[in-house]
């Protein structure tokens, strides 16, 4: 494993532990070159994914980039770091067991707004905002109404 600091090709492990939810090896690398040490995640991956993004263009699934989007719209909201990792994990999940290599970029989004709509309803707010790009105000009080409405059924 490349060292992040120094780009030495050559770290060592110094800890190996399952992460919190079993679903990743952790791992606590020392690098002998400039004594830095990071951590590092060993996860299962089924199948390459591409995302084919709405322009046409096409670029490797990123979980990291997966998990950034769905951390911004949390941020400040009061779920458990171990839900998220299962929601984001979960997704992952699901996107592999499809079957396909090639993955809308619209369908990611609809699970992130599935897996957020039963976590946290400010966080599916706050996505949805962005992944259906919410223009106003009345925009944000359309969708909250709809919200409303469905939670009241």
């Amino acid at each position: 494993m490349r060292c992040p600091f120094c780009g030495h090709d050559d770290t060592q492990v110094k800890d190996s532990r399952p992460s919190d939810d079993n679903a990743a090896i952790r791992r606590r690398r020392l690098c002998p070159a400039c004594g830095g040490r990071f951590t590092t995640f060993e996860r299962v991956q089924l199948r390459e994914l591409t995302v084919l993004k709405k322009s046409g263009r096409r670029e490797p699934f990123d979980r990291e980039k997966l998990e950034r989007a769905i951390h911004h719209a949390l941020r400040k909201r009061p779920v458990e770091p171990e839900r998220i990792e299962r929601m984001v994990t979960g997704v992952v999940r699901r996107l592999e067991s499809m079957g396909e290599n090639e993955i809308k970029s619209d369908t990611i989004g609809e699970l992130v707004m599935q897996a957020l709509a039963s976590l946290d309803k400010v966080a599916y707010i706050r996505f949805a905002s962005v992944y259906k790009n919410f223009r106003e105000a009345r925009d944000f009080e359309t969708f909250a109404g709809e919200l409303a409405a469905v939670d009241r059924d």
